[in-house]
């Protein structure tokens, strides 16, 4: 059974076995690294792709978004990226804003390589990262990459399995990395950055967002002698005066250097001390905010362990201290609660900076000149994006996914258009009205107008002036027998049609 240690549950070790090629049939649907690696029966990921809870009570601690109102936030990020150096330069605090309520997991992938500036480095540099990939790299950092691969997230889908495409993907990272940056080389610290951006990015993007990381949020960090993570040690330790006395006095008192307890915590981006859900808000912040929002999660947890002479009590000592250090509330690093608690420390990037110029000058004084001297650090999205003017076809977003449309079906379309276009024409087109002849014609004018009124229908009744007109025309004539009078077998629709104007059929009448 799983035990909860630590308010985590550890996966029993007999459900972590490799699955026998008995095991595994030919037909079966075994295939992902997961079920490759024996999760196949009992497998439960959570939302975030980890097996088992084991990334520290992820899905207890996350918060649940209404699917309308993540739709919404959608439509927004979206709308933001279409226009990102709009945004970025005239309302960057609104980009904040968002960064600080979460970026929705659809686009977060996405986001994070807009606001780090690896979008922009990759466009920049078309086809550098397959250049360093097909190169063979140097044996002596891919000898301790190889070895890092299975300790990066082992409990998560994408990294379970050995030799499965996320740690293929992670290799060719870090090896890329080294090519790159073959002055820095390869640091185990930069494993687990560079895996978090391959839960979210391809292996090229992923690679950019190293980079960038690296060389801007956090310069110095991974380069030999770890002198930048020493200096930001110092300044944690200065800021945490400010923040908590308490716990300012009480370290300093037991004389527990800050590279003790804060070196995981920044060189990992807390990618490996917090609930992943706490994680990606934290990291929606970082790449936002820059490296203050990393010094304010170690002050916000340092305060919550060691602000309250209540907790003080139960540590009277180093080891003490070390270990309630090692193992945090889980409470403290609920997301809801951590989130709220970052952004109310009143530390900005010039406290930052104004507290850097300062521990610098005094490692200079006790320690000498840095060994590597890194590049100036960035503190956020906007000064990276000021920093480096990108161009207009820079920020373009380009598919991920191309489908082929095949020929036939817009040829079809054209047809049905021309159609539709030909019916509209001839519709339009006035028809030209047809005469309709006379149903009575006169004999002596066959060639009649139309427009003359028709001759009354035949019957019984007979207007005066007609029966006139047949008594003048009888007393002048001598009467003769009618020679095409109508048959009586006709019937009264072919008498209808003969003329009554003539002399016979009026004397007939």
């Amino acid at each position: 059974m799983d035990k909860m240690e630590n308010g985590r549950r550890s996966v029993d070790t007999g459900s972590i076995r490799t699955l026998s090629s008995s095991h595994i049939d030919d037909e079966s649907s075994l295939g992902s690294d997961s079920e490759i690696n024996g999760f196949a029966s009992e497998r439960q990921a959570d939302k975030y792709g980890f097996i088992g809870g084991a990334q520290k009570y992820s899905e207890d601690t996350a918060q649940d978004i209404p699917p309308a109102v993540l739709r919404q936030r959608e439509v927004k990020w979206l709308d933001m990226l279409n226009h990102w150096d709009k945004w970025m330069i005239k309302r960057f605090n609104k980009v904040r804003l968002r960064c600080q309520k979460g970026i929705p997991p659809a686009l977060r992938g996405r986001a994070w390589l807009y606001l780090s500036g690896g979008k922009v480095k990759r466009e920049q540099n078309q086809g550098k990262f397959q250049e360093l990939d097909s190169q063979p790299g140097d044996p002596k950092w891919l000898d301790v990459i190889e070895k890092d691969l299975h300790r990066q997230f082992p409990f998560h889908e994408m990294f379970v399995s050995r030799g499965g495409h996320g740690q293929k993907d992670l290799s060719r990272v870090l090896k890329a990395y080294t090519l790159y940056r073959p002055e820095e080389g390869y640091c185990q610290a930069q494993a687990p950055i560079a895996a978090v951006l391959l839960m979210h990015m391809p292996a090229e993007d992923a690679f950019w967002g190293l980079v960038q990381i690296c060389e801007k949020y956090l310069p110095g960090y991974y380069s030999p002698g770890l002198e930048a993570i020493q200096l930001d040690g110092e300044i944690l330790f200065a800021l945490l005066r400010r923040v908590s006395p308490l716990a300012f006095r009480h370290l300093e008192k037991h004389k527990i250097d800050p590279i003790l307890y804060m070196t995981e915590w920044f060189m990992c981006a807390f990618s490996r001390t917090l609930p992943w859900a706490s994680v990606l808000r934290v990291w929606d912040m970082f790449l936002c905010d820059g490296v203050k929002i990393i010094f304010r999660v170690g002050l916000v947890l340092l305060k919550c362990m060691l602000g309250t002479r209540e907790k003080l009590k139960a540590c009277q000592g180093q080891y003490e201290t070390m270990e309630l250090l090692r193992a945090i509330e889980p409470r403290y690093m609920q997301e809801g609660f951590l989130v709220q608690e970052i952004l109310e420390v009143p530390v900005t990037a010039r406290d930052v900076e104004r507290e850097h110029h300062t521990q610098l000058k005094r490692w200079k004084k006790n320690r000498g000149e840095l060994n590597f001297k890194p590049p100036p650090r960035m503190h956020g999205a906007r000064i990276i994006m000021l920093a480096e003017p990108p161009r207009r076809q820079d920020l373009q977003q380009n598919p991920t996914i191309v489908l082929e449309v095949p020929q036939t079906i817009p040829q079809l379309q054209k047809g049905k258009e021309e159609k539709k276009s030909k019916k509209k024409k001839s519709m339009k087109k006035s028809q030209p009205t047809e005469e309709i002849p006379n149903p009575y014609p006169l004999l002596s004018d066959p060639q009649s107008s139309s427009t003359e009124p028709p001759a009354p229908p035949p019957g019984n009744s007979v207007t005066p002036e007609a029966a006139a007109q047949t008594e003048t025309d009888s007393a002048g004539e001598q009467k003769t027998p009618p020679t095409d009078l109508p048959s009586a077998k006709e019937s009264t629709l072919q008498r209808s049609t003969q003329s009554l104007s003539s002399t016979e059929q009026d004397t007939y009448l």
